[in-house]
């Protein structure tokens, strides 16, 4: 069912438990208060229904239907709606999986549209039926408890990531495979910018309804609440940058460090590649004196003279000598 929970609350506490939308809408004519509206994947028809009833701006409602939304808050007359993005983090894949949550919050009813399992909202409506004092502030103490929950989700990815770059810097000088750690440090980096792009907004939209606390006249304990979830925020956003940096300058080290490996293999190659060449041409030169004087011609005067093997011994060994110290001077040897 799209109607998840429901409930008409009368200073802080909840009063009705409405089976559907239509019973939401007398029982709240008819006792006053808040209505809170949980609605999960609903069907065009029931967020038509929520819209004619609570006078929803025909843009936001396009915004809810259609989804894929980025984090954003917008005032359209005295209601508010506000595009959140869950997230939670997932080891074992190393990913990030991002819901998406629509609020309209207006004088005496708050709406929540989810298009994921993430965040749990039972949780925050439980949290505040046990605290009457702080639901009694009206929605916008809804939207606060909501903006902290969907806050506080951001913790374990933040030290999930953490715990993934800590192994990427153990990984990046030991002997890991090269493609598969630049490949995984790719992905990381590309979670990282995706959770980036859900969190950065928050600061800004939390600031803005800060800044209009006094003009609609939020309660001083809410507005403290606030900039509570604010710092909160900043704070995540500071580590979701620093992660990224992180990243950034992993994957120019790792590259850096593959140039050279390549190098160095490279010049252990050629340092091979010369001393076999230095052996070719120390042992060619004998090789050629001994077959100039293998070739079987009968007038060759060295044939005849006593000292005519000698020589050549002479010979093959001086050419050998000399290309050894030539070759050893020039450290190809």
């Amino acid at each position: 069912m799209a109607l998840i929970d429901n409930g008409v609350y009368v200073h802080g506490r909840r009063v009705e438990t409405p089976k559907n939308l239509d019973e939401t809408y007398r029982m709240l004519d008819a006792a006053g208060g808040t209505a809170w509206i949980g609605l999960y994947r609903p069907s065009p028809e029931e967020v038509a229904s929520v819209a004619r009833e609570f006078d929803l701006h025909p843009l936001a409602v396009e915004d809810a239907l259609s989804g894929h939304q980025r984090s954003k808050v917008e005032r359209y007359g005295d209601t508010l709606f506000a595009v959140l993005r869950p997230a939670r983090y997932r080891d074992k894949e190393e990913s990030i999986e991002f819901g998406e949550l629509h609020l309209f919050v207006g004088p005496d009813f708050v709406v929540t549209i989810r298009h994921a399992e993430s965040p749990d909202l039972a949780a925050v409506r439980r949290r505040m039926e046990a605290n009457p004092d702080l639901l009694a502030m009206g929605p916008e103490a809804v939207l606060y408890a909501i903006l902290d929950e969907v806050v506080d989700g951001y913790e374990p990815i933040v030290a999930g990531l953490l715990n993934d770059i800590d192994e990427i810097e153990d990984q990046l000088f030991g002997d890991s495979d090269d493609d598969q750690l630049s490949r995984r440090i790719y992905e990381l980096s590309r979670e990282v910018i995706n959770f980036q792009r859900a969190v950065h907004p928050l600061s800004g939209m939390l600031e803005w309804l800060r800044r209009g606390s006094e003009k609609y006249r939020i309660d001083e304990e809410l507005q403290r609440s606030l900039r509570d979830v604010l710092d909160h925020t900043i704070r995540v956003n500071e580590r979701v940058d620093s992660f990224r940096a992180i990243l950034e300058n992993a994957l120019t080290v790792h590259s850096a460090l593959v140039a050279r490996r390549q190098t160095e293999a490279g010049l252990a190659q050629n340092d091979e590649i010369k001393k076999i060449s230095s052996w070719a041409a120390i042992i060619f030169a004998p090789t050629l004196v001994g077959t100039v004087y293998g070739m079987n011609f009968e007038v060759m005067p060295e044939l005849h003279w006593a000292f005519g093997y000698p020589m050549a011994i002479g010979a093959m060994a001086a050419f050998a000598v000399a290309l050894y110290g030539v070759f050893k001077y020039k450290k190809w040897l």
